[in-house]
């Protein structure tokens, strides 16, 4: 932290992305200075929560000093995803000893972190997850467990854990992540941040021609709700040639989330199926949160999801194994490798080989299946402007429980108000409402129609007036505020 000044660390720590752009932006400070706080943040924390699995410092430091000072997030530090992205100079190893063995560092960028840099962000590191993103925790063998911010001994959840606890520890204040099955929404519920999945199309995938038939989207892990609405801002819009195509707002996701929602016909659930009991504490946190919506005006109704989940969920399960089998299928042949036993975890080479033995006519149908889902679930929804629920059906387990409490009918319950949403392609966020008796962030999530990202930030963003999360602080900074950081 040498050289580096208590008010620029300070201000740096307590500033989301848009504040510490306008500072670089009416030259009060500069980038170069941010990114000397954000590696100092990173060289402090980083030994403790080994959310970040690779940095290179020269060249982000060269980036900060050629910085133009303009875009969006002009001059702030970033962070991307050690899955499902591209990013210039960095090797990207999916969090597996495969990748990790072979794979040489990206050439190009991926399109969304094209934009990104095109918008002032300054990758410097990249994020830990777990092997493919294929977990509820982050605890890849490659890298080992990302500890939570608010008490080390518990999980971040997955796959975007490595993202939420460097946000939360105030590493960056932005950082990317994607989601396939609740990979933003259960990271950002857990540790205390803003996670948005975006509608199925509203993010360009290139160079990859799809991804998870559309069930899978790229976004961030934010403190503050304009961040995210900015983000989204950055990096949406299709390319010419992309199979899905949301409705275009009639405005920036920025200004729109700014507005008064109005009043709103609101759906809300504590029910999980099967005869499962949500825990105590997370129904706490929705019936709270139904109250407060109530006292701002909207009108919130009961109502559970209908649609065969279990139908979804077998044929979400066998399309996910397939295309993680031609993954690896694609990679061997890129790396002119064969993939063994040692080379990936048991679960996933598990996985592999069932993706191996599933049929073209049997993928076909799962397809289809997974399509009629869609369908059911936004018509289930259709009448309603958002959707109350749970992310996750209980408080974020230990570090190392995962395999304890991992079984299908566990996962199933597990992932009910996630993988479903991804099935829809529909808008979901998720945000800190509370804390359980334990002092770990408790999430919520709303969900919306397809293409309406704009209510649901409008929504997040009275609620944030009203919770001030942002203002929240894990324990590992172990710092009073600043007086002169930002209100």
């Amino acid at each position: 932290m040498s050289g580096l000044s208590e008010d620029i660390r300070f201000l740096y720590r307590d500033s989301d992305a848009l504040a510490l752009s306008d500072l670089i932006k009416s030259r009060e400070i500069k980038p170069s200075e941010l990114m000397e706080a954000a590696i100092a943040a990173a060289e402090e924390l980083n030994p403790v929560l080994n959310a970040v699995v690779s940095t290179d410092y020269t060249v982000a430091r060269k980036l900060a000093a050629q910085s133009d000072c303009t875009g969006i997030f002009a001059g702030v530090p970033y962070l991307a995803k050690d899955v499902s992205t591209s990013v210039a100079g960095f090797r990207i190893t999916n969090g597996s000893r495969f990748y990790d063995r072979y794979t040489q560092p990206c050439t190009d960028d991926a399109e969304e972190v094209r934009r990104l840099r095109r918008e002032g962000l300054i990758p410097f590191g990249i994020t830990n997850a777990p092997e493919v993103g294929s977990a509820l925790t982050t605890e890849p063998k490659l890298h080992g467990p990302t500890c939570n911010p608010w008490n080390q001994a518990f999980s971040v959840g997955g796959s975007s854990g490595g993202a939420a606890a460097a946000v939360a520890a105030r590493i960056v204040p932005i950082a990317g992540a994607s989601d396939g099955g609740g990979s933003i929404r259960m990271p950002a519920g857990a540790c205390g941040t803003v996670g948005l999945k975006p509608s199925r199309g509203r993010i360009p995938v290139y160079p990859a021609a799809d991804r998870f038939y559309g069930m899978e989207v790229s976004g961030c892990i934010s403190r503050t709700v304009r961040d995210t609405a900015a983000y989204l801002d950055a990096i949406s819009g299709s390319l010419v040639g992309e199979p899905y195509t949301p409705p275009i707002p009639g405005g920036s996701f920025l200004q729109l989330s700014s507005r008064d929602p109005g009043r709103l016909r609101i759906g809300v659930t504590t029910s999980l199926p099967f005869g499962h009991k949500l825990d105590g504490e997370v129904f706490t946190s929705i019936a709270d949160t139904a109250r407060l919506l109530e006292s701002m005006g909207h009108d919130l109704e009961p109502y559970d999801l209908t649609f065969d989940l279990q139908a979804c969920r077998q044929a979400y399960i066998r399309v996910a194994a397939v295309l993680l089998a031609r993954q690896f299928m694609m990679a061997e042949a890129e790396f002119g490798a064969t993939l063994t036993a040692d080379d990936v975890e048991p679960v996933i080479r598990a996985r592999i080989e069932e993706g191996t033995t599933v049929d073209a006519i049997t993928h076909a149908m799962d397809i289809d299946t997974l399509r009629h889902s869609a369908r059911e679930i936004a018509a289930s929804l259709a009448s309603f402007d958002a959707f109350l629920c749970p992310v996750f059906p209980r408080p974020i387990f230990r570090i190392g429980e995962y395999g304890s409490i991992f079984n299908s009918e566990t996962a199933s319950t597990l992932t009910t108000f996630l993988f479903p949403i991804n099935v829809s392609g529909l808008p979901a966020i998720s945000l800190p409402m509370h804390q359980s008796l334990d002092g770990l962030p408790l999430g919520v999530q709303l969900v919306g129609r397809y293409g309406d990202e704009a209510t649901l930030l409008q929504l997040a963003h009275s609620l944030e007036k009203e919770v001030r999360w942002d203002k929240r602080q894990p324990p590992i900074i172990g710092v009073e505020a600043h007086p002169k950081s930002p209100k």
